[in-house]
């Protein structure tokens, strides 16, 4: 069975990643990589379907224990994906969504270089900053640090293979595109370097 591909798909806060992610989630061949994290969970988030929302104190024994493929802090919590789940999934053949922040993904991208990054963003920062405010579940003070991080995050981007943008009421076609973008990664030459090869040797 050919192996399922690594996406990482980050986006800053107010992107719509969560939606988009979790719609393509369901589709097949695709399987969603639930994090986990040591931030309290949202109105209407729930354990082990948004999140594993856990204590610092056991991200840090997991992280001690090697048991994460990635982690990283972000705005004073936790964030990082359970690796035992993530190997399952990929060996299973299916399509591993990780939704995660761009330290791990540098993290994951040093580790299995043939993961694909793709960047989940709003339209313009205008428009993020009006979700933000809009979606009514985080102070003043949490608003402009994420807006900050946004900026720094974004010093990143040039990292990534791929750039998506998620306008309004558009996240099916957000999907199109991240699924596009699988079919195109399951052509490239570079998952195929004994192409060559395998095709004179089937004669």
């Amino acid at each position: 069975m050919e192996k399922g591909l690594m996406l990482v798909v980050s986006g800053p806060a107010g992107s719509g990643k969560g939606t988009v992610n979790g719609r393509l989630s369901k589709m097949d061949g695709y399987a969603f990589s639930v994090s986990a994290t040591t931030r309290a969970p949202r109105p209407g988030e729930v354990d082990g379907v948004n999140y594993h929302f856990i204590s610092r104190e056991e991200f840090e024994e997991r992280i001690a224990r090697g048991d994460m493929l990635e982690h990283t802090s972000y705005c004073g919590n936790y964030y990082g994906t359970p690796l035992k789940e993530a190997l399952e999934v990929l060996e299973e053949g299916k399509n591993l969504i990780l939704e995660i922040e761009v330290e791990g993904a540098m993290n994951v991208k040093r580790l299995y270089p043939e993961a694909v990054l793709i960047m989940l963003l709003p339209p313009t920062f205008a428009v993020q900053e009006w979700r933000l405010r809009h979606r009514g579940t985080e102070t003043e003070e949490v608003i402009q640090r994420r807006l900050a991080r946004t900026r720094e995050e974004l010093e990143l981007l040039g990292e990534y293979d791929y750039i998506v943008y998620n306008r309004p009421d558009c996240a099916e076609d957000c999907v199109e595109d991240i699924r596009a973008i699988v079919r195109a990664e399951r052509c490239s030459l570079r998952r195929h370097p004994n192409a060559k090869k395998a095709y004179f040797e089937q004669d």
